[in-house]
């Protein structure tokens, strides 16, 4: 992709990043309002495979952290709401990495923005980058419309346990990975963690306004 094709690109989906701030997992209903709703049956039941560069210029296949929770954050430099989700993402692998968890940022950006960009802001997690790749990784996971920041929650086979489109906040990240965790543990089944789930962030989102 050409530098301004990928500006453009990226444009647009700046664009449909103010418009989005839902959760969907891949059994939830299409909310009936606001419009740019997916269909939650676009999201896939496991993570999908695929391969990006890192910071140092490396191929990382996802496959290397099998048998392991992950918390996916795809997000970009130009997006604030992304870049206020750092600190409490620096958080919470801090937090859960002795039990094996990790989070793995996807910077949908130019590499040479993401590079300075982090030399300046701690960012304590690996950080996989494409532009049209990573757009390609997206889609994959079921976002043809697309808002930055969003976040896949995985268990440790891999199944998608639910997708947080928008901003993160601790809150909702301490809910989505108690349930996560139940899964993992065998206390529920992933269905039954999933409509758990959409009542439990319901009642955060309640109470937010």
């Amino acid at each position: 992709m050409s530098r301004v094709a990928g500006i453009s690109m990226l444009v647009v989906i700046a664009a449909v990043a103010t418009a989005v701030g839902y959760h969907l997992s891949r059994d939830r209903a299409p909310a009936p309002a606001p419009a740019r709703t997916m269909p939650a049956s676009t999201v896939p039941e496991v993570r999908p495979l695929f391969s990006l560069q890192d910071a140092e210029g490396r191929s990382r296949q996802i496959s290397e952290w099998d048998g392991r929770p992950l918390l996916i954050n795809f997000w970009a430099t130009w997006c604030a709401p992304c870049r206020r989700e750092i600190p409490l993402l620096n958080q919470l692998r801090a937090e859960r990495a002795s039990a094996g968890f990790e989070v793995i940022g996807i910077a949908v950006d130019f590499r040479d923005d993401v590079i300075a960009y982090m030399r300046d802001t701690p960012v304590d997690y690996p950080v996989l980058i494409g532009e049209q790749e990573g757009l390609d990784v997206a889609r994959a996971f079921g976002m043809e419309t697309m808002g930055f920041p969003f976040t896949v929650f995985t268990d440790r086979q891999g199944r998608i346990v639910t997708v947080h489109v928008g901003e993160l906040h601790g809150p909702q990240a301490e809910v989505i990975l108690a349930a996560v965790e139940d899964v993992d543990s065998g206390r529920v089944d992933i269905e039954a963690a999933r409509a758990e789930l959409r009542s439990s962030l319901a009642h955060l989102k309640a109470e937010e306004t």
